[in-house]
């Protein structure tokens, strides 16, 4: 089995800043791995908050490659690396391989008939007027996820919903808020319509989510990884937002879905920045989620061919020969 590595770097259509860092393009691992005539792809970014970045997954990708006396199989992959953007993009590569060999495609593998789904559009933080003019710009998307920090959050939503009446809106905060803040922030949610609020408070500090009743569901991002502590998060959330980077692939996100609704908690699905190859695995988890965020593509300047459309708030299907679904 050979196994390729590369460094890829996709300019943003401009500059995107969540609370705790500004970025102008979307770095990422391509992964290829080929075996008997046949090949498969996969993609990762990485979590920056854990310290990831594409030369340390290179370097993970490239030490398991020297190391590997036979074939790579996804089920020994899960005990070779910890969960994290190279073995996501491993994963997703083995899985795009056993279908190529199998020439099949992911939907007949798992069972499932796919859909488009709605994925919510991203507004990064800015200035009051830049984040405006990003929603109207929006038009025709009416599930908008809103990056936000300490500043005004409340001021700043009241805006953008006399600017967009239509829509409904994802809060974001990436761990940026205090239990304090957030419950006095949750009436304004509650008045503007914001349907969904993501990690409000900074993993490890989420216990004192469990004295505050949210009228407003609470969404797991950085708290929930894998399905270790899933129990722990029911309690102080209602869904969790599964990401391939962070479950270290489709194989244990699969199972993180799994788990998550045996107890009860909803499914988000969600991403990095990064192309459609990376968005692809992560469309087999969106079918049947209750919020999807999907958008990496829409923030970049071009996106890889082939590539999934996106039409108003939609997307899908999956294009032939991007990943899991062999051309023919």
């Amino acid at each position: 089995m050979k196994i390729t590595a590369t460094i890829e770097r996709w300019p943003l259509r401009k500059p995107f800043r969540i609370s705790r860092r500004e970025v102008a393009e979307s770095a990422v691992l391509h992964v290829r791995v080929e075996a008997d005539g046949a090949s498969g792809q996969g993609e990762a970014a990485g979590a920056s908050y854990k310290g990831e970045t594409v030369e340390s997954m290179a370097a993970e990708v490239a030490s398991l490659a020297a190391r590997l006396e036979g074939p790579l199989t996804r089920e020994a992959l899960a005990g070779l690396l910890p969960a994290s953007g190279a073995r996501n993009a491993l994963d997703c590569a083995l899985w795009d391989l056993e279908l190529s060999r199998a020439g099949t495609t992911i939907w007949d593998r798992l069972g499932l008939r796919p859909a488009p789904v709605e994925t919510a559009y991203t507004i990064g933080l800015d200035t009051r007027e830049a984040m405006i003019a990003d929603a109207l710009q929006a038009e025709g998307r009416t599930l908008l996820k809103l990056k936000i920090d300490r500043s005004d959050p409340a001021g700043t939503l009241r805006a953008l919903k006399a600017a967009r009446p239509d829509a409904r809106f994802i809060v974001d905060a990436n761990e940026a808020l205090t239990a304090r803040t957030l419950s006095e922030l949750l009436p304004d949610f509650a008045r503007a319509g914001v349907v969904l609020i993501e990690q409000p408070l900074p993993r490890g500090e989420d216990e004192a989510l469990e004295q505050i009743r949210s009228p407003i569901p609470l969404c797991a991002d950085e708290s929930c990884q894998t399905r270790e502590g899933l129990k722990t998060l029911a309690r102080r959330y209602q869904l969790v937002n599964i990401k391939l980077d962070k479950t270290g692939g489709l194989t244990e996100a699969l199972a993180l879905a799994g788990a998550a609704r045996e107890l009860g908690l909803g499914i988000m699905v969600g991403c990095m920045l990064g192309t459609s190859l990376a968005m692809a695995p992560a469309f087999v988890l969106a079918q049947g989620a209750r919020f999807v965020d999907l958008d990496g593509p829409l923030l970049l300047a071009r996106d890889r061919a082939p590539a999934i459309p996106y039409a108003g708030g939609r997307m899908g299907p999956l294009p032939a020969g991007l990943w899991g679904h062999p051309a023919i």
